[in-house]
């Protein structure tokens, strides 16, 4: 394959990763004056590598000997991250502008857009080396995000705090990388596949090592039991655009992540791999719903359903077959819309002067101040519980589906049960909005992107989402089948 075939392979990631260099120097001419235009260009930017994943790029084959794959499944997930990432750059301009002591700057989009294409490398690698690359690509960009409010001390500590459990992460990454490396002989997936497809009794014990430290590092991008401590101080100290994007772009980049490594690269030690996703999964499940219940920060709250959230995904993925890796990635679809929608109302959380107020004690009575809000507060909070006939329950009933026909009948009866815990806590929002009196009222909605944004949110889960299921099954069926 020529040079020029490899490029136009990589094409989103070129669009992202130029548009950044040049906007960064548009930056340190224009300064403070330019973020706004810097802002909207960077949207532009994501757009046009959205354009670009309509050629080769989204099913082109392989690029780079190897290195990079250009197939169905990495365009699903850079469509979903795409989105959120342009999102999270429309969300930023309000949220600075009410933050007192801090001010929009225009390095915020740039940073952002490093991210998505660090995320877009990493769920199109195809070699330990592509991976290790696009997830430091990814990293560092965030670790400077989530401090990006300096005079704030809680985001300082949430950058300071991410910055060194990823550190650690990287280290136990990079180590399961250099132990695969040395028993297989090679870095490339198709490669470590061969070195994996022996019986289980003649498996190294130097492959079931490097198995289970890739695991760990992916598991500690994924804030899955027992690598996801950082995740409630980080989720509450940055940037409630920040975090939104950490809940969503980053999220489905690091779930795409491990798909592909658990599949392509590890999928002949389907037994050894799935009982670490089990036990992530359940432990995810129950940590994420039961540490949620004595929250009162909403931020924190957010940052545990996501964990739980985590848990439902692995579900899927222990399935290990194409129905599998398609509903996880209808799940990352539908857990996106519901996440973005959330924090998109968290945003609206302040006082009169501004000021971000994100206890759930000041939601009491929100549905008599502010019915509107608190009716999408309420499709978001009750979808992610998965209560029907909300699309949120479509999700979960894939992932449970995909784990029975696979036989794992047990491990979907564990996860229904366990569901029933975390609709506590999302149930008690609810209640707090409709049942409480009212705690005061917080500003109307000034920003017309937000409430659009918002409402678009609230529809997509119920009604539109359901005259979805199939074109978005057939989509992700096809996006899965590319890996097997």
């Amino acid at each position: 394959m020529d040079y020029a075939t490899n490029l136009l392979l990589t094409l989103p990631e070129l669009v992202l990763s130029i548009g950044a260099i040049i906007l960064m120097l548009v930056s340190a001419w224009g300064g403070q004056g330019s973020t706004r235009a810097v802002s909207w260009t960077s949207v532009a930017i994501v757009g046009g590598a959205l354009i670009a994943l309509a050629g080769p790029a989204s099913g082109g084959g392989v690029a780079f000997e190897g290195l990079f794959r250009a197939d169905a499944f990495a365009a699903f997930a850079k469509v979903l991250i795409y989105v959120a990432a342009a999102i999270a750059i429309v969300m930023a301009p309000g949220f600075f502008e009410r933050t007192s002591g801090d001010d929009l700057r225009p390095e915020y989009p740039v940073l952002v857009l490093l991210s998505a294409a660090g995320a877009g490398i990493m769920v199109s690698a195809g070699d330990l080396l592509t991976l290790y690359v696009g997830l430091e690509l990814q990293s560092l960009a965030s670790y400077v995000l989530a401090t990006f409010m300096r005079r704030d001390a809680r985001s300082a500590e949430a950058g300071l705090k991410y910055f060194i459990l990823g550190a650690l992460a990287s280290g136990i990454l990079l180590y399961g990388i250099s132990i695969v490396y040395g028993f297989s002989g090679t870095t490339l997936f198709e490669g470590i596949a061969a070195a994996y497809a022996v019986p289980s009794a003649e498996l190294s014990k130097g492959l079931l090592f490097g198995l289970v430290f890739v695991f760990a590092g992916i598991a500690f991008k994924l804030a899955a039991v027992p690598f996801h401590m950082w995740t409630p101080d980080v989720y509450e100290g940055a940037p409630t655009p920040v975090t939104a994007l950490f809940a969503t772009a980053q999220k489905v980049a690091a779930v795409a992540l491990g798909v592909r490594v658990a599949i392509e690269a590890m999928g002949p030690a389907l037994f050894q791999w799935r009982q670490i996703v089990i036990f992530a999964a359940l432990a995810s499940i129950v940590l994420g719903a039961v540490a949620a219940i004595g929250q009162q920060n909403i931020k924190r709250l957010l940052a545990y359903s996501s964990i739980n959230n985590v848990g439902f995904a692995l579900i899927g993925l222990a399935a290990g077959t194409p129905e599998g890796v398609s509903a996880v990635l209808t799940y990352m679809a539908i857990y996106i819309a519901m996440t973005m929608g959330s924090f998109l109302v968290v945003l609206q959380m302040r006082d009169h002067d501004g000021t971000p107020v994100e206890s759930i004690a000041s939601l009491s009575g929100m549905s008599r101040t502010r019915p509107a809000l608190a009716a999408a507060l309420a499709i978001f909070m009750l979808s992610l519980a998965g209560i029907p006939p909300l699309f949120g329950f479509w999700s979960k009933f894939v992932v449970f589906d995909a784990a029975v026909q696979a036989g794992l009948l047990p491990l979907a009866a564990i996860g229904i049960a366990l569901s029933t815990i975390g609709a506590y806590y999302y149930l008690r929002i609810v209640k707090t909005m409709y049942f409480d009196e009212p705690a005061g009222s917080f500003p109307p909605v000034t920003s017309r992107i937000e409430g659009g944004l918002i409402a678009a949110s609230a529809v997509f889960l119920f009604p539109v989402g359901w005259f979805l299921i199939v074109p978005l099954g057939a989509w992700s069926l096809t996006a899965a089948r590319s890996l097997f």
